[in-house]
């Protein structure tokens, strides 16, 4: 029997070490703000992976594990029944998180000095793991169509970026961060055309992949319109599925042995992953188990978006929005608020006690922007425009 699960119940979040709630101070300079900042929800995560997890907990001894094969099956098994990808075991090699996975693949597969395509604005990271590992970012800036507010890929320019002699990879988001695109079959097709005319190797980060909304095109994982000679790694987690992405484990996707073999060398380089009891148990668990969770969260996120994008055209003057495709985030256009950047964020935190992630982090394209996270009761978000229409006021 389904269940129907309750998303308005509210959670008291601080004290637990939650950097969205317990680091308010240092972030925003106060601890009053609702924080509607880094991703992750504030919804508990489906019951089957709780008790998953308080069963390992029962057992008490936490000691040194490994990964077992149940592990690797939940992963192939929801991506053949949701993604309608067929991955071999061998493929798979878990790391202990996208992010991590960044940086080792731009250690991996780009010399010091060589070129990393990234597609601003984008998840910030994007940029760190390029820059800290000693390679050259090179941008590719998405296309904002005035009119709707989507983004599409400027793929002329992206052909001119992997044609530089020193562009060795490109860095893909997909359902991309923060602008919420989730890209069609016609537009992934060519991105692969044009890293494998340019030989480009492509790390897709497709995190977000679970999280598309009910009246929106379904996702396609880039690795299933590939070729199997195409150089592709794909990162995927369980993590922002069903929100537990504290736990830290994450898969790389890699079909030839000699790319799996490289990002493994930088793993071990560093005694990376350190294979956690808990990580492994969450991990199967959500894949096993959190199915009819997801689906209910997605209609539940629905509603969500659709209440802010009616609620911003009728009451924030300056500010728009478009309805993202996928992920839990949407991002405010403020530009008619004619605020730069560090106005803009002293006006949403200081006047009106809103905590979002500043467009400006996520490259200059985002400046005049905002991150709205809306993995929140329905109350929450009410409360949030309710603050930001009377600072605006």
């Amino acid at each position: 029997m389904i269940v129907a699960i309750d998303f308005d119940h509210p959670i008291e979040r601080e004290n637990t070490c939650s950097v969205k709630f317990d680091v308010r101070k240092a972030v925003f300079g106060r601890d009053d703000v609702i924080p509607v900042w880094v991703a992750d929800m504030d919804f508990a995560a489906p019951e089957g992976v709780t008790a998953a997890l308080t069963a390992r907990a029962e057992h008490p001894v936490y000691g040194y594990t490994v990964f077992p094969d149940t592990l690797y099956q939940s992963l192939m098994d929801w991506f053949a029944t949701r993604h309608s990808w067929a991955i071999e075991k061998d493929w798979i090699l878990m790391a202990p998180g996208v992010v991590p996975s960044l940086h080792a693949a731009c250690m991996a597969y780009a010399q010091p000095g060589e070129g990393v395509i990234i597609q601003p604005p984008v998840y910030p990271p994007f940029f760190s793991s390029v820059n800290l590992s000693g390679r050259t970012v090179i941008e590719n800036p998405l296309i904002r169509d005035p009119e709707s507010g989507q983004y599409r890929m400027n793929l002329e320019h992206l052909e001119q970026c992997a044609a530089r002699s020193d562009a060795r990879m490109l860095m893909f988001c997909s359902p991309h961060n923060p602008v919420g695109r989730v890209w069609s079959e016609t537009e992934l097709k060519a991105v692969l055309d044009i890293a494998r005319k340019h030989q480009l190797v492509v790390i897709t980060d497709e995190i977000h992949c679970d999280l598309v909304y009910p009246d929106k095109p379904a996702h396609t994982m880039l690795a299933s319109l590939a070729r199997p000679d195409d150089a592709l790694v794909t990162a995927v987690a369980p993590s922002k599925s069903f929100n537990m992405p504290g736990l830290g484990l994450s898969a790389l996707v890699i079909s030839d042995p000699e790319r799996r073999r490289a990002i493994k060398a930088v793993f071990d380089s560093m005694h990376l992953p350190q294979c956690n009891p808990f990580s492994v148990t969450g991990f199967e668990a959500g894949y096993r188990k959190g199915g009819e969770w997801l689906d209910q969260l997605m209609v539940y996120l629905q509603a969500n978006r659709d209440y802010v994008v009616q609620q911003v055209a009728d009451r924030l003057p300056g500010i728009s929005v478009s309805a993202p495709e996928g992920t839990y985030l949407m991002w405010l256009d403020c530009r008619g608020l004619r605020l730069d950047d560090a106005g803009l964020r002293r006006f949403f935190v200081q006047k009106a006690g809103v905590g979002m992630n500043p467009g400006i982090t996520f490259g200059a394209p985002g400046s005049g922007f905002m991150r709205l996270n809306i993995g929140c009761p329905r109350a929450v978000l009410e409360q949030v425009l309710g603050r930001i229409e009377a600072a605006l006021a």
